[in-house]
């Protein structure tokens, strides 16, 4: 199995008391919170295909490019 490039970041905001009762199980698996997290999504995404990931079966998708400002709205005129 070849190395997954791991350079991506997501932050999930979660309740203090689930984040420490999810260490804890890490810790007792003797694995860290990102490995466990690693794992959960690469479960789902196997579920989702239907076969095995594989980090070159998909290609990366194209980033959107960056929003120009339209023009300002306008401002009803008081009278």
């Amino acid at each position: 199995m070849t190395q997954e490039n791991r350079t991506a970041r997501l932050t999930v905001l979660i309740d203090p008391r689930k984040k420490a009762v999810f260490e804890r199980l890490c810790a007792e698996e003797d694995a860290v919170p990102s490995q466990v997290v690693r794992r959960l999504l690469r479960r789902y995404i196997e579920e989702r295909l239907g076969k095995p990931w594989s980090p070159e079966q998909l290609p990366m998708p194209k980033r959107k490019p960056p929003r120009r400002p339209g023009p300002k709205p306008r401002q009803p005129r008081l009278r």
